[in-house]
């Protein structure tokens, strides 16, 4: 019987669509790719294949996770399986670089931003953005790696050249403009099947670190386990969310790209100008915004993988 292939690197982030699709009894196999062979001399099974590779990955000890993970979505996408958040979302997910030529590309306003490889190359990227403030971040990230706010070169220089300077694991250092919100929040949008499905506002009044999952490290600033709930959640999924125009502007841009799930941040400056700056093809959701609306995104992502599942076979299993 064809079954959905869930291709991942963390089974804390998993464990929660996996319990999803248990609900609504979705066959379903879980590859953990942190190690593993591709016999390129065997078809693959048959079944539907959706990847939730982080960019985070190397934090948990997972280095090579996406490279195994490219490869085998390359031998999917070789047989022509059905697969999801495929070869692209990978190749935008493991860099914001490619994130930002493709959503500039697609006429969506992103921040000013310069890559640079080396320590000196930094600081002469940071002379050549010329921008008041400014923050720093690893290409290939996740949960904030890397995020640094700077107000001058001096101290960007002292960061840099001190002991306390993180190297990116694809040696990739990001300048980009600081855009600060009046009231310290940034907006995520969640889409699952290429829709939107809600938006998370997220309090960034105490750090940078915004990862929306309910299992996380201790240290994750933004991860709320275990915490009593406060009188103003970090996570709160925003009622009557109006942006049509950005709606729009995405859900096409995820088609473009062949992305069915994922969740893209923005953040609006003094003026109202909206600027994309990430997006996570292995999105998670936290459950206590969820809870609060009554929305949840693993439950639409395992409807979602069901009825793909039904659509593509159910004239080889009727």
């Amino acid at each position: 019987m064809s079954k959905a292939y869930i291709l991942h690197e963390n089974d804390e982030w998993t464990v929660h669509l996996t319990k999803r699709l248990d609900e609504l009894e979705v066959p379903y196999e879980v590859w953990h790719l942190d190690e593993g062979i591709v016999d390129l001399t065997k078809e693959p099974p048959e079944g539907i294949f959706y990847s939730r590779m982080s960019a985070s990955s190397h934090t948990r000890g997972h280095r090579f996770a996406p490279e195994l993970t490219e490869s085998v979505l390359a031998w999917l996408e070789q047989h022509g399986r059905t697969v999801l958040n495929g070869s692209r979302a990978l190749r935008l997910e493991v860099s914001k670089v490619n994130q930002y030529t493709a959503l500039q590309q697609n006429g969506i306003k992103t921040p000013d931003t310069i890559a640079a490889v080396g320590r000196k190359q930094i600081i002469e990227a940071a002379e050549k953005l010329d921008k008041p403030s400014f923050i720093t971040k690893h290409n290939r990230a996740g949960k904030g790696l890397g995020v640094q706010l700077f107000h001058s070169i001096d101290a960007l220089k002292q960061y840099v050249n001190g002991d306390d300077f993180e190297l990116p694991v694809d040696g990739i250092t990001l300048i980009q403009e600081y855009i600060e919100s009046p009231e310290s929040y940034i907006t995520r949008c969640e889409f699952v099947g290429g829709k939107f499905v809600y938006a998370v506002r997220v309090d960034t009044s105490e750090g940078f670190e915004l990862c929306p999952a309910d299992a996380c490290q201790i240290d994750d600033l933004f991860c709320p386990v275990g915490e009593e709930v406060e009188e103003k959640p970090k996570f709160q999924v925003v009622k009557d969310f109006n942006e049509p125009l950005l709606i729009t502007q995405l859900e096409y841009f995820l088609a473009k790209n062949d992305i069915a799930v994922a969740g893209i941040e923005f953040i609006k400056d003094a003026d109202g100008e909206i600027y994309v700056y990430d997006i996570n093809t292995n999105t998670n959701y936290n459950a206590d915004a969820e809870a609060a609306h009554g929305t949840f995104g693993m439950l639409e992502l395992a409807k979602f993988l069901k009825k793909k599942l039904e659509r593509e076979y159910s004239v080889v299993e009727a």
